[in-house]
């Protein structure tokens, strides 16, 4: 249902924005709505490795548990992430990294409906504006670590 897009340039290396996206146990610390993360399993895959990570995710009266698998690959420069268990119908995301002059620039792409109506609907009112938030604490925390 809703889905957002976006590229961004960077002043900071594909290889820092990587390594910020996939260290998911860390989201708590600086990604809005996400109140505890948990590793649950990384599978070394040789080209890439497989993470399986609850996510509990705080928005007004609503707390959800949610787990994901996320696919790491570090030569490509990218992570996908797919839903396996939670407050959703389905949900995916994607996101890209690649150096350019003067940085690197991010690609992110998300996807998802909730399987509760009045969450969805509540997330559907606010829903660009929490994504634009979402980016933006990626880039917060970039600056705070890379800056």
């Amino acid at each position: 249902m809703p889905t957002h897009s976006e590229t961004r340039k960077l002043p900071y290396s594909a290889k820092q924005m990587y390594d910020l996206v996939a260290d998911v146990g860390s989201y708590p610390k600086f990604l809005p709505w996400t109140a505890a993360a948990r590793i649950k399993s990384v599978d070394d895959k040789g080209d890439h490795s497989v993470m399986d990570a609850d996510l509990v995710i705080s928005f007004k009266v609503f707390r959800e548990r949610f787990t994901s698998r996320v696919a790491l690959w570090p030569e490509q420069m990218k992570i996908d992430t797919e839903y396996l268990d939670g407050p959703f119908k389905y949900m995916k995301s994607n996101w890209a990294f690649a150096d350019v002059e003067g940085g690197c620039e991010v690609q992110f792409f998300v996807d998802f409906e909730f399987k509760n109506a009045i969450l969805q609907t509540l997330i559907g009112v606010v829903f660009n504006e929490a994504m634009l938030r979402v980016v933006k604490a990626f880039e917060k925390r970039a600056q705070e670590l890379y800056g």
